[in-house]
């Protein structure tokens, strides 16, 4: 396992592999960041900034046939984001000052709608929900309850969503009607004691890596739900993961620094390890309108 770059992030999130290479958000900084593809083979390179907002960003998805311009959930709403433009906004419902939250991970399914969780600054129970964006620009807020929803990844196929409820130690699984995106009442995948489940990838033969936060150790289930490898890493925090490189066989995690009094020398870091099955690149979200979504 290796450090990918020099930097240490706050809260290092959103990573994905797309096409242009690898992505990850700062969240708190608001920064999205991109490795360089021509960063030397021993990681001693540094993240380069993509963009940077003044609020919280969660994760972004690329948006097919339009280089350059992302989806993003971000904070209170999901926004289109280009480099030196302001955000266009498709739902960014006002700020409660008694009871703020933030947009937190989020990603496009293989059918090409975007989806985004939500949560509590503070965590509260039943407050997070996951909402889903489809190609033609409307906003749904499908699952309610959550408390600090993370993930969601899909199976190649997007016929299953899988979302850790963070907070409450839980991954669940839903199937997914790829015409419509609704969701099915879905069922409990695996239950988290030590520790809470973050970010997740999901690979080619159905199995699910989950990052496992507070307790230093990635998970990976089969795809009935047995744990069948508990891989520690050198990070108290790990939190978002993706499966990427050439061969979709690397497995890069981000990590935070946030919350810890005495931060290790990788805390906050970007790591790579490598994997046996591979899983595919980031999918992109597709717009039904040209330019992508008059926003």
């Amino acid at each position: 396992m290796h450090a990918t770059s020099t930097d240490r992030l706050e809260l290092g999130e959103g990573v994905r592999w797309t096409q242009g290479g690898l992505v990850l958000t700062d969240i708190l900084t608001g920064r999205l960041l991109t490795l360089p593809p021509a960063s030397p083979p021993d990681g001693s390179g540094p993240l380069r900034e993509l963009l940077q907002l003044p609020f919280p960003l969660g994760a972004v998805a690329p948006v097919a046939d339009a280089p350059g311009t992302w989806i993003a959930a971000a904070d209170t709403g999901i926004c289109l984001l280009r480099p030196d433009t302001p955000p266009r906004w498709a739902a960014r419902p006002p700020q409660d000052p008694a009871r703020p939250f933030r947009m937190n991970d989020a990603t496009a399914d293989p059918a090409g709608r975007f989806w985004a969780g939500s949560m509590a600054y503070d965590a509260a129970p039943g407050r997070g929900a996951l909402w889903r964006v489809d190609p033609d620009g409307t906003v749904t807020r499908v699952l309610d309850g959550l408390t600090v929803p993370n993930g969601p990844v899909f199976t190649a196929d997007g016929r299953t969503l899988y979302l850790a409820d963070s907070a409450r130690g839980r991954l669940l699984r839903h199937a997914v009607d790829p015409a419509s995106g609704a969701l099915d009442e879905g069922e409990l995948f695996a239950t988290v004691t030590s520790g809470s489940p973050d970010g997740m990838a999901v690979d080619l033969n159905g199995g699910v890596w989950s990052a496992v936060w507070g307790a230093g150790v990635l998970h990976h289930y089969r795809a009935d739900g047995t744990l069948d490898e508990v891989v520690p890493v050198p990070v108290r925090q790990p939190a978002g993961l993706c499966l990427g490189g050439a061969d979709g066989r690397t497995l890069f995690v981000t990590s935070a620094r946030i919350g810890l009094e005495r931060p290790g020398p990788l805390d906050g870091a970007l790591l790579r390890l490598r994997v046996d099955v591979p899983g595919a690149p980031a999918c992109a979200f597709r717009s039904g309108s040209h330019p992508p979504l008059n926003f």
